[in-house]
């Protein structure tokens, strides 16, 4: 029904991915493979680039306006696909999760105030959180023996500086995949409510969910805790349209949706049209698109595990959310210069360097499978090849 292993060539469009791998890492265009910045190698659905074809065809591309079919939209799919209630004044649109995390600390904190991160975690949030003078607080995850990330709040109390004011969750996590379960999601909400931080919970790979795992968002798992929660979401993943710079922050609570909406309008910025119609096409007509999206990413897990698993001293750590994998090099007890040249000059693929990730990063790569099946298995070959001497 829908062909997601077709070859689509990429180069030459302007393509972050594939573009900038020369000056990014060093690897060519012409036999490199693209396995870095978080975007897949598919076409959107259909029901998008008809959207976008009907306003091509209409031809005048002023403001955007009359928000209700597009806040419908996210309102429905949320209801739909998550269980989760969203009402229509509680929906704020953003040039993108990152930009909404910016508005955010301008609106709550003042620089120099302390935000949490639970390391690795998404590199991003270290760079707007660097770029508006915040301190960052890094609480390393742990591996239990299964090899997936686990919280350590114990840890994290004892570290407190006692000026930290907000944290900042990354659920499903980026890069370890990990779906936390209702138990860790309100331990994380008391955590915050113990220590009256806010809770900003970045839930933009939520569609993204490996067959027979589910998501929960934090709102249902911590209602009582909803008075200080601010959720990030967007459609720009699950149907790759990130091109589009359009996210959401949900925010139940009145008086922090209002300190919200000052920081907002100071920015000027408003609805992006594009972004807009195709958002609304998305949650409006892609139910089936993203059920056949995330049976397809499976299997490219499936794969990829098996074929880097076999490579001693190296493992992919289980993935039940995201097309994201992190994969840890330690076993093969080489040095960060010697692993990265493996893996850019030899085996001629950019993927991103573990350590970008924050603290517990050293060692492990992250790796983008939202690409065509014959690419993750070409992948697979060579890293079994740069890495062949460890047979």
């Amino acid at each position: 029904m829908f062909d997601f292993d077709e070859v689509i060539d990429r180069h030459g469009t302007s393509c972050a991915k594939w573009d900038d791998m020369g000056p990014g890492f060093g690897v060519s265009a012409e036999d490199g493979l693209a396995m870095w910045v978080a975007d897949m190698d598919f076409r959107a659905p259909q029901v998008v680039n008809d959207a976008l074809h009907r306003l091509a065809d209409h031809g005048v591309h002023g403001y955007f306006g009359d928000e209700k079919p597009y806040k419908d939209a996210i309102i429905g799919w949320m209801e739909r696909r998550h269980g989760w209630t969203v009402a229509s004044e509680q929906i704020a649109t953003v040039h993108g999760i990152v930009a909404g995390l910016a508005i955010c600390l301008r609106a709550y904190l003042q620089p120099g105030d302390g935000v949490i991160l639970f390391t690795p975690v998404y590199h991003a949030f270290a760079k707007i959180l660097k770029a508006n003078g915040m301190r960052i607080h890094e609480s390393p995850l742990r591996l239990d023996a299964d090899g997936r990330f686990q919280l350590d709040l114990e840890a994290l109390a004892a570290s407190l500086k006692g000026d930290e004011k907000m944290l900042v969750f990354c659920s499903p996590h980026n890069p370890g995949g990990r779906i936390w379960t209702p138990e860790e999601l309100r331990a994380v909400a008391e955590f915050c409510a113990e220590r009256d931080l806010l809770l900003v919970s970045d839930e933009i790979h939520h569609d993204i969910v490996m067959p027979g795992a589910r998501h929960m968002p934090m709102p249902l798992a911590a209602p009582e805790h909803l008075g200080r929660l601010i959720m990030l979401t967007a459609a720009t993943k699950v149907f790759n349209i990130a091109g589009g710079l359009t996210g959401n922050v949900i925010i139940p609570d009145k008086a922090l949706r209002e300190r919200f909406d000052v920081a907002h309008r100071a920015t000027g910025t408003s609805v992006n049209r594009l972004g807009a119609v195709m958002v609304t096409a998305a949650y409006s007509g892609g139910d089936a698109w993203c059920d056949a999206l995330c049976a397809y990413l499976a299997e490219n897990a499936r794969v990829f595990k098996q074929g880097v698993d076999a490579i001693p001293g190296v493992s992919m750590m289980p993935l039940e959310a995201t097309y994201l994998a992190w994969v840890d090099f330690r076993g093969t007890g080489m040095e960060p210069p010697e692993l990265t040249a493996r893996i850019r000059k030899d085996a001629r693929i950019a993927a991103n360097d573990g350590p970008v990730f924050g603290t517990g990063g050293a060692g492990f790569m992250r790796f983008n499978l939202g690409t065509q099946r014959s690419r993750v298995e070409e992948a697979v070959g060579r890293l079994q090849a740069a890495f062949g001497d460890l047979q």
